[in-house]
């Protein structure tokens, strides 16, 4: 194990508008001391797999806490950097208001999300006959699906969250307002890790850089627009704004005590159910 920096960082987030305003600052070398970034944009599922296969190369990835379990034996949780927050949960839709899902057909982003973790724990105290069939659908196609009748139910996130009527649907839950009435906990999304084998004095100095992109990000917005605008997808600018005021809070600076607590619940509650292996002792400390 070396803890020599590394002149570039091979680096792969997705391209919302959280992450690009996150790491700006730090991908862009503004970031004083940091090492360069080598970044891949990829979605979250895609990241996840990197993260289960140990993708070669790769030293940082932002991945869904509901796959920590799966991999924090080769990668550690960085304390910062991340998506927690309040009021900011995955939602459920359907085409009719007030529609009973028991043996209802869902369509989920992944089953290796936080989001599906969430809609698990809310299913198991809300739906004692269960759901029933769960298909797995690209992000962008699971609203299409419900509002044509493909599927009874959608599970959406991030900015669906302020464009889901427009395709005429309505929310029939909110995982994160379950999430936070049951445990009083802010809703763990998405989390940065780095590979283990780069060495703690590394490991804390992505911490470092992560914070620090994180704070100038936040003292000069306008900075990191064109870069958000490059990536967000032809999203409405009003709409990434939203998308960065929910995902991007104090928890990204630090993930803190009740960050931490609200990971270890989500991943305690998801193992007693038997979605996740459950973590092994210290698994979440950080160097």
């Amino acid at each position: 194990m070396t803890d020599a920096p590394p002149r570039s960082l091979k680096i792969a987030y997705s391209p919302c508008p959280n992450d690009t305003f996150v790491f700006d600052a730090w991908a862009h070398g503004r970031v004083p001391g940091a090492p360069g970034l080598d970044v891949t944009f990829a979605d979250i599922d895609i990241t996840n797999g990197m993260a289960e296969r140990g993708a070669a190369g790769f030293d940082v990835l932002k991945v869904s806490y509901a796959v920590l379990p799966y991999v924090l034996d080769e990668y550690a949780l960085l304390p910062c950097g991340g998506a927690l927050g309040r009021g900011c949960g995955p939602l459920v839709l359907t085409r009719e208001a007030g529609a009973d899902l028991t043996g209802k057909t869902v369509a989920v982003p992944s089953e290796k999300s936080t989001a599906y973790l969430l809609f698990r724990l809310w299913a198991a105290d809300v739906l004692p006959g269960g759901v029933g069939e769960i298909v797995v659908l690209p992000f962008h196609q699971i609203m299409p699906a419900v509002r044509d009748g493909k599927v009874d139910a959608g599970l959406v996130i991030h900015e669906a969250r302020f464009t889901y009527q427009d395709y005429g649907l309505h929310k029939l839950a909110d995982m994160g307002e379950h999430w936070e009435e049951v445990t009083g906990l802010p809703i763990p999304l998405g989390a940065i890790i780095a590979r283990r084998a780069l060495g703690d004095g590394v490991l804390r100095e992505l911490a470092a850089a992560a914070r620090a992109s994180v704070r100038m990000a936040w003292d000069d917005p306008e900075a990191s627009r064109p870069y958000v605008r490059e990536h967000a997808q032809e999203m409405d600018p009003a709409v990434a704004d939203q998308h960065i005021g929910l995902y991007v809070n104090e928890f990204t600076a630090d993930l803190g005590e009740d960050g931490y607590a609200a990971v270890r619940g989500l991943l305690t509650r998801a193992a007693a159910e038997g979605l996740v292996p459950a973590l092994r002792p210290g698994a979440l400390a950080f160097p």
